[in-house]
């Protein structure tokens, strides 16, 4: 049997120990025969989807994170509430989870089943949409082996301390990444999915106005200071308007590059977790790295990405195929 074989050279980039006996089930050409027009469908779904919503991108790259980190890359955040279940995605930390990342996963899902009724999963409908929509914006290619089942079990209650939040210290998010197996290195080079998309101003907004920490300054004076004015003058109406956001990279914010990591030691970065990033000796390293040579940081994002990807996947009995994406069959 070559699968596992072809795994283990489509995964070049991770140790062969951390290679889990599930993954070994998964391959790049696994839809080849029992889905054809895979491939082409994926990749008409999400150009349409990105077209029409330019923040899908970013959205589905953060949606594939909050995904894999709380029980492995299973669509379990794509499942719905019921009365008598409260799954992933009400977890406070997923209520911000942007719309059109799962939009563009439904859209997928439902013209892969007229085509391939009950074949694809959603959970690689979810870790192919994130890599596409990813070199669309100019980002890195990365191989994303298939066939994952999609998870049996969805709460809330699983999703705390599992994802890191913008307040949290540079130990306690360096911790939640070392409990999944990542790097410094790679959780650095992940945080550059922050050179997309944006934030909503209530997830900073302690840190520009009356600044607790510093009582001779209105905003954290990690920030530069026309920055700061400019976030609150931007983020002036949010307690009438609880979805007013600013883009995490002001300079290119629809353009995946290492503008993120330049911006940083510049007092530009728009979350207190980004900040520290530049300012913590253990992270620093890489900010410099990735901020002077853009080609590292596309190779250490897209081999962190792979990683990310396979994380936690279940395959055979472990999972199933789902006929709608946010429910259990």
């Amino acid at each position: 049997m070559a699968l596992p074989v072809l795994l283990l050279l489509s995964l070049s980039s991770l140790s062969l120990l951390t290679i889990s006996h599930s993954q070994q089930y998964l391959s790049l050409d696994y839809y080849q025969d029992s889905c054809p027009p895979f491939s082409q469908i994926m990749q008409d779904t999400i150009t349409n989807k990105q077209i029409t919503s330019p923040t899908t991108a970013a959205a589905t790259l953060r949606l594939l994170f909050h995904d894999s980190f709380v029980s492995g890359c299973d669509a379990s955040v794509l499942i719905s509430s019921t009365p008598f279940n409260t799954a992933e995605r009400d977890a406070d930390i997923n209520l911000s989870l942007p719309g059109d990342a799962f939009d563009v996963v439904v859209r997928a899902k439902t013209a892969l089943e007229l085509s391939c009724p009950g074949v694809v999963s959603c959970a690689d409908i979810l870790a192919v949409a994130a890599r596409d929509l990813l070199t669309m914006m100019g980002g890195p290619y990365y191989n994303v082996p298939l066939g994952r089942r999609d998870g049996l079990v969805s709460k809330s209650t699983l999703v705390e301390g599992n994802l890191p939040r913008p307040t949290m210290s540079m130990t306690q998010i360096i911790n939640i990444f070392s409990s999944k197996g990542f790097s410094i290195e790679e959780m650095v080079a992940l945080s550059g999915a922050h050179t997309i998309g944006f934030s909503h101003c209530k997830e900073f907004s302690t840190n520009i106005y009356n600044y607790t920490m510093n009582p001779s300054s209105m905003s954290d004076p990690s920030y530069n200071p026309r920055f700061a004015d400019g976030l609150r003058q931007a983020c002036a109406d949010y307690h009438q308007n609880p979805t007013l956001s600013v883009f995490n990279d002001i300079m290119t914010p629809n353009k995946f590059d290492n503008m993120y990591y330049q911006n940083l030691p510049r007092g530009l970065g728009l979350l207190a977790s980004d900040r520290g990033l530049s300012s913590d000796p253990r992270t620093r390293t890489f900010v410099e790295k990735y901020a002077a040579n853009q080609t590292e940081f596309f190779e250490a994002f897209g081999r962190a990405m792979e990683k990310l990807s396979v994380y936690g996947v279940k395959t055979g009995q472990n999972g199933e195929i789902r006929h709608r994406c946010d429910e259990f069959n």
